[in-house]
């Protein structure tokens, strides 16, 4: 909505009246007034039509024509929407999002937490997965009806931790599978086996896989972050709008060009850049604020 100005610029659309697989070169379309040769996109998928019939109002796909420009071919259900050369295909803001979440994770890193049962016979507790970053904080939940969680204030980090001596342990501390990468917590100090140990550190945020997913149940960043991934993604994709009119040469683009000459979105998107710079930072000192590291012994 960001991009195309809410309702002012809207794609061109149709829908399908019968559904498709994911091999099907031939579309039966609600209509084909606004089709032509050239891309059009159903899902995630872009698919060059070759040729189109205006009386059955069908499109034929070119033999390359599914899955175009390495998008996935798939299957597709009745009444799907149909966009006619998208200006911003739905894959691109897709990788957009994902490019711009794993760019952040470096600044603004997800708050994300882990919990193992405690061993007084072991002092090294062993992560297989978790790409830790570092540690927030580290409790265990104490013994009687309080439920009340005491912090553990001696505690050493070790990011990459021998893997010889860790190899058969996953992110529980429990021997069961192997990792290429295994990160320890020791622990100093005596409190009662079995228990809870809740481990708060920050971690790498994790990318879409699919458009159903929640943000902040898949990324693991505060729902206050959505708009900085928004505008991230939004200058990543306004960037190559100049270079797509660059190749035009007709009196048709010499028109288009006087009134939108080359140039004029990379101003759009040092604007855009800057706001994202603004809320990155901004986002950065909320969660420093919220979630200081606790001074802890090593």
């Amino acid at each position: 909505m960001n991009l195309a100005g809410y309702t002012y610029q809207q794609d061109r659309s149709t829908h399908l009246t019968a559904e498709i697989t994911a091999n099907a070169t031939s579309l039966s379309l609600a209509s084909t007034d606004s089709v032509g040769k050239g891309i059009i996109e159903i899902g995630d998928e872009l698919i060059w039509v070759n040729s189109y019939d205006r009386l059955g109002n069908t499109a034929t796909v070119a033999p390359y024509g599914r899955g175009y420009l390495g998008t996935t071919a798939a299957t597709a259900v009745t009444n799907a929407k149909v966009t006619i050369s998208p200006t911003f295909p739905r894959f691109a803001i897709n990788r957009a999002v994902n490019d711009t979440i794993n760019a952040i994770g470096a600044q603004l890193p997800a708050l994300k937490t882990t919990s193992f049962t405690s061993n007084s016979a072991v002092s090294t507790y062993a992560f297989g997965n978790l790409n830790i970053k570092s540690i927030v904080s580290i409790s265990y939940q104490d013994v009687g009806p309080s439920k009340a969680w005491q912090p553990i204030r001696a505690w050493s980090f070790d990011s990459n931790a021998n893997y010889t001596g860790f190899a058969t342990y996953d992110d529980t501390g429990v021997a069961s599978v192997s990792s290429d990468k295994v990160q320890t917590i020791t622990i100093n100090g005596n409190f009662l086996s079995g228990r809870t140990v809740q481990v708060v550190y920050y971690g790498t945020p994790t990318a879409f896989t699919a458009t159903s997913q929640v943000f902040t149940t898949q990324t693991g960043l505060s729902a206050s972050v959505k708009d900085v991934v928004i505008y991230g993604a939004i200058y990543r994709l306004l960037a190559f709008l100049d270079p797509a009119k660059a190749a035009m040469v007709s009196p048709q683009a010499d028109e288009t060009d006087s009134k939108r000459p080359f140039g004029s979105s990379i101003s759009v998107t040092k604007q855009i850049y800057a706001l994202f710079q603004q809320r990155l930072n901004e986002e950065i000192r909320n969660q420093q604020a919220q979630n200081t590291i606790r001074v802890h012994y090593v």
